[in-house]
């Protein structure tokens, strides 16, 4: 599980930022750049065994709000798959509609979302693990 691990984080890490350097020509750069660039350090950090589930929270709990609005913002997700028919949105790199770039943007929030979630939960365990064998130590004196 480690070295799966370990190649997760580098493959996510690589990804983020490739999606970070994206968003250089977006309407709104400042707001995405940061957003990929905090997931892709944090991967970059767990690639190395460093975890931070403190940090991952709070990435996920601010995705996830961002995600929230982006749904049912008036372009957002709801009107994209409601009055639009869920029309392809990969169809072109240029996002010539609003619902197309606001679509877009939630997905990219749920990857961001999802690859934090898994780092927490290996964090988790990784900690329950350690805790345990701290016990053992303890009930062993």
């Amino acid at each position: 599980m480690k070295i799966f691990m370990k190649i997760f984080n580098i493959l996510f890490c690589l990804v983020f930022i490739v999606f970070a350097g994206l968003q250089y020509n977006d309407p709104d750069p400042y707001v995405w750049m940061p957003i990929y660039l905090y997931a892709a350090v944090l991967c970059a950090l767990a690639a190395r065994k460093q975890f931070y589930r403190g940090a991952y929270l709070a990435g996920v709990f601010v995705y996830l709000a961002y995600a929230v609005y982006l749904f049912f913002d008036k372009y957002g997700v709801m009107d994209w798959a409601v009055h639009h028919h869920a029309e392809n949105i990969a169809e072109t790199m240029k996002a010539t509609k609003p619902w197309i770039e606001e679509t877009r943007e939630f997905f990219g929030l749920f990857i961001l979302i999802i690859v934090l979630l898994i780092d927490y939960t290996y964090a988790s365990q990784r900690s329950l693990k350690k805790q345990r064998k701290e016990m053992m130590k303890i009930t062993k004196r």
